[in-house]
Parts: structure tokens; C-alpha cells; sequence
């Protein structure tokens, strides 16, 4: 039994660590499931205060993940178009379309296209949309990046604790 929550945990973390970048799918909560398989398996004795702390961050980031870039875009004046071009941007580099898969580069690059696309479409002028898309872009970058800080930090508890 310890072997199929230790084989299952190691999934959910890299689950959890392809969902720090995959739009839709929520990256901490399944890296906290995968910390918690690990603890159920004897492998790891976490504390009862680590594993509630580290739920805790996991909603909280995950709630932020929502919020932070929308307010980002808002804030650099930016429209909900900005915000759906981001996400089409993402998911766009993800797919590798329409010239290939251009790695973290254009996991970087897309998500600001989409945004500047967006906000174009929605009528806004040149010097205003790219603001407006920068707004986007720092609001999926500060999302991604705790999201990935997260699962980053239960891929190491939970390898740790499996190797040492």
C-alpha cells in the first residue's frame, strides 16, 4: 500500500507542477494532495501544522491565481479582453501553434501577444493596449510564479522525504 501512495503522490506532484503553467488546471491543490499521499504512506511524517499551513497557502494561492491578473490589468488599464487574450495567448504557446513549440520562450511571449491582441480588438489605441497588455502579462507571470514557487516546494519536501 505505502508503494501505490508514494507512486500516486509523486503523480499528483508533477500534476501540480504541470498545472503551476497549464491555464484550468489548479496546480497547488494537487501538489498538496501529492504532500499529503506522501504523508499518509509512512514515507513522511509531516506535522499536523506543516500540512495546515501549507493547505492554507495552497488555497491562497490558488484564489490569488483568479484575482491577480485581472486586477493587474485593471490597474494598468487594461479591458476583460486583455485578460481572455492572455489566456488564448497561453494556451496557444502551450499547443505550439502556430509555429511550433518554442518552449518557456513562448510560454513567455504568447500569453503577452494574446493580451496586446485583445485589447487592440476591443478598440483600444496602440500606447494604451500595450500598456494595458503589460498590465496582463505581469498578472500571469505573478500567478504562474506562485504557483510554481508552490509546487516547486512540495516537489522538494516530497522527494526528500522519498530519497533521504
Amino acid at each position: 500500500m505505502n508503494i501505490v501512495l508514494i507512486v500516486l503522490a509523486v503523480l499528483l506532484i508533477l500534476v501540480g507542477l504541470i498545472g503551476s503553467i497549464v491555464p484550468g488546471l489548479a496546480g497547488p491543490p494537487f501538489s498538496w494532495a501529492g504532500l499529503l499521499l506522501i504523508h499518509l504512506s509512512y514515507a513522511a511524517q509531516f506535522s499536523t501544522a506543516f500540512l495546515v499551513a501549507t493547505a492554507a497557502v495552497a488555497v491562497v494561492i490558488t484564489i490569488l491565481d483568479y484575482i491577480v491578473p485581472s486586477w493587474s490589468t485593471k490597474r494598468h488599464g487594461g479591458s476583460k479582453a486583455g485578460v481572455i487574450g492572455c489566456n488564448i495567448g497561453l494556451v496557444i504557446s502551450i499547443i505550439g501553434l502556430p509555429f511550433g513549440p518554442q518552449g518557456l520562450l513562448g510560454v513567455v511571449l504568447w500569453p503577452f501577444v494574446g493580451a496586446l491582441v485583445g485589447e487592440l480588438l476591443s478598440g483600444k489605441q496602440s500606447r494604451a493596449a500595450l500598456r494595458a497588455a503589460w498590465g496582463a502579462f505581469l498578472g500571469f507571470l505573478t500567478g504562474t510564479g506562485l504557483k510554481l514557487a508552490f509546487a516547486l516546494v512540495a516537489a522538494f519536501f516530497t522527494i526528500r522525504e522519498i530519497v533521504i
